[in-house]
């Protein structure tokens, strides 16, 4: 493979056809309609929570790290309980990509140091970077990341170099694909082209796998060619439209979902709360506990409330061991369909 060479010998004009820039303006506005539909969600938790979820599972497909919806959401709901080691490594996929969150939300940036600390998150180690010379890459991509005037280029087309950058310099041991994903919507956030981590790419690579391993080696091989480069970001950029459409249709049915739970529960149940829609839609998943916690009740009071719900047909009631967990029908169904 030719030596990896900083994105500063890289020029902004070679992105610059008329087709990168059409699709460019095509993934654009598609991503600013996702933005304005999640900001209307009164609870952006529950997008955040759900859909992190869901990216977690996709983008740890990728790497071959397979596990199902169901035993994913019964993992999260019971940490403590023995799971498949696939799902305990989707598990730390979330609390990467919330770490992540954090820390872009406190500084405004996107560095190196982050990157290290979403990695460790992910594969629980401080090992770092592998070496070096990877260092030194890094803070090139660090520089890129954050300074717009270094590179003047639309930011999706810079999201697309980064990522291509970031897995080219393979800069970890471990984790280095799942990591590259999580610094895509984070990328976004921080530019923002969002203002919560809802856009994850990962299904859309997940169905064009061989496209994207190919179009990575393609731009390795040839660096300094712009026809090939072109073919990369063209992949990004229809991949962040197509996911963009697929969130619009997810979060409006989630909302849909939410609104039609909450007139029906208030409709028939005394004990309707807004803190009660919130606990069913947060997670897929809840429990007594949860209730009990969220609506500061008894448990005697959130086994009541569940059994209820459970009658009404609003959730599914599932034995574990000796306790029960309770699954939003309307919700899962969503989150779990092809």
């Amino acid at each position: 493979m030719p030596e990896l060479l900083p994105l500063t010998r890289l020029r902004p004009s070679i992105f610059e056809s008329a087709l990168v820039l059409k699709k460019t303006a095509t993934a654009g506005r598609k991503l600013a309609e996702l933005k304005g539909l999640a900001a209307s969600m009164p609870n952006q938790g529950i997008l955040i929570n759900t859909l992190a979820l869901q990216e977690a599972k996709d983008s740890s497909a990728i790497e071959n790290i397979v596990t199902t919806h169901d035993e994913l959401f019964r993992s999260a709901t019971y940490p403590d309980l023995p799971t498949s080691p696939a799902a305990k490594e989707v598990r730390h996929y979330v609390h990467a990509l919330r770490a992540g969150f954090a820390l872009v939300r406190e500084h405004g940036l996107l560095t190196a140091n982050h990157i290290v600390t979403i990695q460790g998150e992910l594969e629980k180690n401080a090992a770092g970077f592998r070496n070096v010379a990877v260092v030194e890459l890094m803070r090139d991509l660090e520089a890129f990341i954050n300074d717009q005037a270094a590179f003047d280029a639309d930011p999706l087309i810079k999201m697309a170099i980064a990522h291509h950058q970031f897995e080219s310099i393979h800069p970890f041991y471990d984790g280095n694909g799942r990591t590259g994903r999580i610094v895509n919507v984070l990328y976004l956030v921080n530019n923002g082209l969002l203002d919560i981590p809802v856009l994850y790419l990962s299904s859309y690579i997940v169905r064009h796998k061989a496209d994207y391993y190919r179009l990575l080696q393609a731009v390795r091989d040839q660096h300094d060619a712009p026809e090939i480069w072109e073919e990369w970001v063209m992949y990004m950029l229809n991949a962040i439209e197509t996911t963009a459409q697929q969130t619009i249709h997810t979060i409006t049915d989630i909302r849909a979902a939410l609104m039609d739970y909450k007139h029906r529960i208030r409709a028939s149940f005394k004990f309707y709360s807004q803190d009660l829609i919130n606990n069913l839609f947060t997670h897929p998943y809840t429990k007594i506990d949860f209730v009990e916690r969220d609506l500061s009740v008894s448990r005697i009071t959130a086994t009541k409330y569940l059994d209820l719900l459970t009658q009404a047909g609003f959730v599914r009631k599932v034995k574990v061991g000796r306790s029960n967990y309770y699954i939003n029908v309307a919700l899962n169904s969503i989150l779990t369909r092809s």
